[in-house]
């Protein structure tokens, strides 16, 4: 006796929509079961992890910071996905954007000119961007597999990181601490709202989400992410390159991911220390995959992500959880988002012996 998978026919369209709903209730579902385990009321636990960060603005300030940088990187991650190339190192491009875009206020600390910031938004989103080349030179002159030399390279980019925080550009005037010189006022990203913490790094994912659905839906480029992302070989027949969309995905999807970067250090950090990111590129995959790689969807898969991040800080403190349960709850989520998908493309089938199977309930 054996499980095989056998593809549907064809797709359900209303469990397409529905399915990261579905997702989402079992991920709360089984979550109330794992807070259940640890001797905490789950109706409680709940609460202080999905509801209660909504009820205060200066919360909503937060969820709003932490929401940018998975919307900014899922957005971009959704291109690369859709063209079939499979971009695993947005946190290493995330991590490189920061660093290329806090060169100038840290190396050049007493510039403060009004094209500061510009500059260094525009120096993220070529480190990023750069930083994806290498994968995709990789993937077109060798054939590497490019979710394993994106995924080396975030380990790279973050020893880099701690490496120039803890010497080269060390703070001379910060006692020793590993981080870099706080950046002027002109460095650092503006409030959105005129009060509290939110900057303009959630107005930059948002245009980036509208802009990007706006390609993909009306513009020939989007065109050929999507008929290349299904056939390789009909996009060749349409006249498509497939290593000129390699090197497309790679760099859009790392530039946003650099952009998100620099706005992350410079709007909410103010300087590079060795950890700038809770894992917002890791995360910003299951984004992507909740928000079913349409970057309206990711909007609001990102705001959820965002939550869990922002409950799992509070849940620390009102019912004394371990902070590994936010990691817990994003593990939950992708794997019941991934479940979902493929029960909508397959249906299981139990294969009883030789010639006989049970396919929906049914013999065969």
């Amino acid at each position: 006796m054996r499980i095989e998978l056998e593809r549907r026919p064809a797709m359900s369209g209303f469990f397409a929509v529905v399915s990261p709903l579905v997702a989402l209730a079992l991920t709360v579902f089984f979550g109330g079961i794992m807070f259940a385990l640890l001797g905490k009321d789950p109706v409680d636990a709940l609460y202080s992890f999905f509801i209660e960060p909504l009820l205060e603005v200066w919360s909503l300030h937060e969820l709003a910071i932490k929401a940018a940088p998975l919307i900014l990187i899922g957005v971009g991650l959704s291109v690369a996905y859709r063209s079939n190339n499979w971009n695993i190192g947005a946190e290493g491009q995330f991590t490189i954007g920061a660093i290329t875009g806090s060169f100038l206020p840290v190396v050049f600390y007493e510039w403060n000119s009004p094209l500061l910031l510009p500059l260094m938004l525009i120096m993220g989103m070529v480190g990023g961007a750069l930083y994806a080349a290498i994968p995709a030179l990789l993937k077109t002159r060798f054939n590497t597999n490019e979710i394993l030399t994106s995924l080396m390279l975030v380990y790279i980019a973050q020893l880099f990181l701690d490496w120039l925080v803890r010497g080269a550009w060390r703070d001379p005037a910060g006692y020793n601490f590993p981080q870099s010189r706080s950046f002027v006022t002109e460095a650092v990203l503006p409030e959105m709202l005129g009060s509290g913490r939110a900057h303009f790094g959630f107005a930059f994912a948002i245009l980036a989400a509208i802009g990007v659905w706006f390609m993909m839906r009306y513009m020939l480029k989007g065109f050929q992410v999507v008929v290349l992302g299904q056939s390789e070989r009909a996009g060749r027949f349409a006249g498509f390159s497939s290593r000129g969309m390699v090197w497309f995905s790679m760099l859009f999807s790392g530039a946003l991911a650099g952009l998100a970067g620099i706005s992350e250090v410079s709007g909410s950090i103010g300087h590079l220390q060795p950890s700038i990111s809770p894992g917002y590129g890791f995360t910003a995959i299951i984004v992507a995959f909740l928000g079913r790689l349409n970057p309206l969807g990711i909007i609001a898969s990102g705001l959820v992500l965002a939550l869990t991040y922002l409950g799992g800080e509070g849940a620390q403190l009102s019912i004394g959880v371990s902070d590994k349960v936010t990691r817990v709850f994003q593990g939950l989520l992708l794997f019941f988002v991934l479940s979902c998908d493929t029960l909508i493309h397959y249906r299981v089938k139990l294969v009883l012996g030789k010639g006989r199977a049970l396919v929906g309930g049914a013999n065969r």
